[in-house]
This record gives C-alpha cells, sequence and structure tokens, in this order.
C-alpha cells in the first residue's frame, strides 16, 4: 500500500486514465460521425414517440367532449344503395321521343363519362333525360353497366 495522500493517488489515476485515453483518440474520432448521428436519432425518436404519447392522451380526454359524426348526405357507397330486383326490360315506346342517332342534348360530354361520374350525375335527370341518355347508349356504344344504371334509374323514377 501507498504512503502518498489521497488527492495525490486521485491526480495519478486522472492522468494514467487521460494518456490511455489519448491513445485510443484516434479510433474513437473514426466512430465519433456514426456514434452521433446514431445517439441524435435515437434522441429524435423518444421525442417523437413522447409526442405520439401526449396527442393520444389529448384524444381520450377529448373525446367525450366531441360529437359523433354523422355520414355527409353526398356520401353513398354502392354497398349503402338497395339494390332492386334486376329490373325487367322496358317497355319500347309507341315514338321514340328522341331520335337514338342524335347525340344527346342531355350531356354533351355523355359519351366520355365515366360510370361513376354519370352516378353522380344521374339524379338530376328527369324522365325523359334518362329515356334519351338510354336511347343513345343502346343505339351507340351498347356498354351493358350504362345501360343497367340508366335502366334502373328510369325503374325507379316511374315507380316514385
Amino acid at each position: 500500500m501507498s504512503s502518498l495522500p489521497l488527492p495525490v493517488r486521485v491526480a495519478a489515476g486522472l492522468a494514467a486514465t487521460a494518456v490511455e485515453q489519448a491513445r485510443k483518440l484516434p479510433n474513437t474520432l473514426l466512430g465519433l460521425p456514426v456514434t452521433l448521428a446514431s445517439q441524435t436519432l435515437q434522441a429524435s425518436m423518444r421525442v417523437q414517440q413522447h409526442i405520439t404519447e401526449l396527442a393520444i392522451k389529448g384524444d381520450e380526454a377529448l373525446a367525450p367532449l366531441e360529437r359523433p359524426e354523422e355520414q355527409p348526405a353526398w356520401a353513398t357507397f354502392d354497398e349503402d344503395l338497395a339494390e332492386p330486383d334486376p329490373a325487367p326490360e322496358p317497355q319500347p315506346a309507341a315514338e321514340p321521343a328522341t331520335d337514338p342517332d342524335a347525340e344527346p342534348e342531355v350531356l354533351g360530354d355523355y359519351p366520355n363519362l365515366s360510370l361513376p361520374q354519370l352516378r353522380g350525375r344521374l339524379r338530376g335527370f328527369s324522365e325523359e333525360e334518362i329515356e334519351a341518355l338510354l336511347a343513345y347508349e343502346e343505339s351507340h356504344d351498347q356498354r351493358p353497366e350504362y345501360i343497367r344504371m340508366l335502366g334502373n334509374r328510369l325503374t325507379r323514377l316511374r315507380g316514385e
């Protein structure tokens, strides 16, 4: 055992540790950027986790104050619409109201409409306008989905 005082022994230990660290410094400097980036990312992720936890607690605290969101009237989906039984074949009119070869006046861009676009505009048409579109579709493009949708709408209008 040494008879030197404690502060001298502690100072000597600090000096020895400093020399050891100075010898390891070149290797430590090479890994320093990676270590700093890693520690920064870890700290960032911890902050994000804490923020998310606070947001979840805030949502839970505010939940009783919120009114339940109602489904907007314009938000209808195919599953929400009750499909009627297959529509009977439309009865041919004695005199077609419009010339089937003529472009429908109802929609100038009707031939270019997709099925969802047509579905969105269909409720605004009268029975005569839908008859004109159906006659045009049957004489030109003959797309089954369009004919079925126009026929179903026409059946609903006649039944109302």
